[in-house]
């Protein structure tokens, strides 16, 4: 029996048409994505196999394109679109950056665009989102990377960077591929003399999330930034 073969109120297709893709499983989202399903087996069955053996979905989508291609019932083709569509959810938050003062308004949209792009990375990442003076996105910038426990931090290197792009403030970000977000006492050492050295350019650091497998850690929200970096609360 395949998908065509069921009611139609009951297809994800044509249940993401009339109720908008929220109301559908994690199955059935992947299962329009596979189209069709492997041998004896119809799209949402095979995708209930793909998150079983190797989920769940977000581990699932954390996978590169060529480790998508070798599971059952993906391939090169449908790796490539759930590939690209991961990297058009990112550009989408990106987009939320650039138009408006977002950060400023809400931290929660740097938040996600920051997990969307460290969280499962297999080694330690340290990135940061360069801003104007209304918090709008100048750049996002992978400046250093370590290993599965550790990234070396060069304080300096930000700066420099803030400085080529005339940026006025700055959130900087890691992640813990071990899945524990609490910062190290380096993580915490590292943002002090970040924050040091970018305060004597008149240069705002607003935040240092810790990406794990949770919420991230916030350095503002714990306030172990000071009064100088004030961002509202995630929401």
């Amino acid at each position: 029996m395949t998908i065509h073969d069921w009611p139609v109120p009951e297809r994800p297709r044509e249940r993401l048409l009339s109720h908008g893709p929220g109301v559908l499983s994690d199955a059935e989202l992947l299962a329009i994505f596979l189209g069709s399903g492997t041998r004896g087996r119809d799209a949402v069955q095979t995708a209930r196999d793909l998150l079983v053996q190797h989920g769940p979905l977000r581990r699932l989508l954390d996978l590169r394109a060529p480790q998508l291609a070798r599971l059952p019932g993906l391939g090169p083709a449908r790796s490539c679109a759930l590939a690209a569509a991961m990297e058009l959810a990112q550009r989408h938050l990106a987009a939320q950056l650039v138009h408006g003062d977002c950060v400023g308004q809400s931290p929660a949209v740097a938040a996600r665009f920051l997990q969307h792009r460290l969280r499962g990375r297999p080694n330690e990442v340290f990135a940061a989102l360069f801003m104007d003076n209304q918090h709008r996105l100048l750049a996002y910038e992978e400046l250093f990377q370590g290993t599965v426990n550790a990234a070396s931090i060069y304080p300096r290197e930000v700066v420099r960077r803030a400085l080529a792009l005339n940026a006025a403030a700055v959130i900087v970000s890691h992640n813990h591929p071990s899945g524990d977000a609490e910062p190290s006492a380096a993580d915490h050492q590292a943002t002090a003399e970040l924050q040091a050295l970018l305060a004597h350019l008149d240069v705002r650091l607003l935040d240092h999330l810790v990406i794990g497998e949770g919420a991230p850690v916030s350095f503002a929200e714990r306030g172990w930034l000071g009064p100088a970096s004030a961002l509202p609360p995630r929401r």
